[in-house]
């Protein structure tokens, strides 16, 4: 009995090191990989509030915002689709169809800049520029503030949020302080980080091994949100030139932001074009060396996935299954 005691004894003080051994292993990761935060970080002059974000889910789905009352943010970022649309490119108030693929909302708020290019560095900035294009949805922004000003459920919400009433500088807030909100529950890849081993398939264990070693996928894609918020030259197409259009050097010809990973297995299609169809098309692209092109400038080296087995890339296409996290609960709004 005293010998089966001591075995206990010894069994408790042995468990808690051989856990923590566990979580020292596990933290040795590249230290740029992170779980997501629970909450976005919101502007002094703009704090998240129930009320803002209410009349902003409001005006996102509302068609008002568009120039024929017919197309709203959402006709685009559609919740089914996981706030993106699941189409190659969409078309515009006018019928006009675009030529870069729609972006999920979802963690937008862990963004720095917007746009492929980024030619917005607010979500505030951001909300106006699609509402006033002429070939997305087309609305003049002073006849957007006489129709919600005709509206009389508008005037008292924006009254009551930002004691005036409705105009197109608090248009931008509500629809940011909405967009923040828009986060997803913990994946697997973050409770694996947070210490739950069993969280991730060994497979998808092989996957993040080589996204944060030989494959270096994490050069680019890091941080909370997966990507570095840089901007590089893909090399797969040269009819949109990119960054250069919002800096106006030509050195950012051809540039274009790196996308979040967060949720990517649900947001197909892929770049900025949205011509890679699948995950397996874009693994296909960097396992054999990216493209033969002048206008391509990752930081990788051509055979960094090529010389390895192909096997590799079911690894790393499991790992980015494990990025999808639970989506937040989403009710259609009543619009006034």
């Amino acid at each position: 009995m005293r010998r089966f005691q001591l075995l206990v004894v010894l069994a408790l003080i042995a468990f808690p090191l051989f856990a923590a051994e566990r979580g020292s292993q596990r933290r040795k990761l590249d230290p740029r990989l992170v779980p997501l935060p629970a909450e976005a970080p919101a502007p002094v002059d703009n704090p998240t509030t129930p009320e803002k974000v209410a009349l902003g889910k409001q005006l996102f789905f509302d068609p008002r915002l568009s120039g024929n009352n017919t197309m709203s943010c959402a006709s685009c970022h559609k919740p089914e689709r996981w706030f993106a649309d699941g189409i190659e490119w969409n078309k515009g108030e006018t019928g006009v169809t675009l030529v870069r693929n729609t972006q999920t909302c979802l963690n937008v708020g862990f963004y720095s800049t917007f746009f492929w290019e980024g030619r917005a560095g607010s979500l505030e900035e951001q909300a106006l520029g699609p509402i006033e294009s002429e070939i997305e949805m087309n609305q003049d922004l002073e006849e957007l503030e006489r129709e919600l000003n005709a509206v009389a459920g508008y005037v008292s919400q924006f009254q009551a949020v930002f004691g005036a009433k409705p105009n197109r500088k608090d248009v931008a807030k509500a629809l940011a302080a909405y967009q923040r909100t828009l986060i997803t529950g913990p994946s697997p890849y973050d409770r694996y980080l947070m210490g739950e081993d069993d969280a991730l398939s060994d497979d998808a264990k092989r996957g993040l091994e080589l996204f944060a070693g030989k494959a270096r996928c994490v050069e680019c894609h890091n941080g909370p949100n997966l990507t570095d918020g840089r901007f590089y030259r893909m090399g797969v197409s040269e009819e949109d030139v990119g960054r250069v259009k919002a800096t106006g050097r030509e050195d950012d010809r051809f540039r274009f932001r790196t996308p979040s990973l967060r949720n990517v297995a649900e947001t197909a299609p892929y770049m900025h074009h949205g011509l890679f169809i699948s995950l397996d098309a874009v693994l296909s692209f960097y396992y054999n060396g990216g493209a033969d092109a002048s206008n391509y400038d990752l930081p990788l080296d051509a055979p960094n996935l090529a010389d390895r087995p192909t096997s590799d890339m079911q690894y790393l296409l499991a790992f980015l299954n494990s990025l999808t996290g639970t989506p937040p609960d989403f009710t259609p709004p009543k619009l006034p």
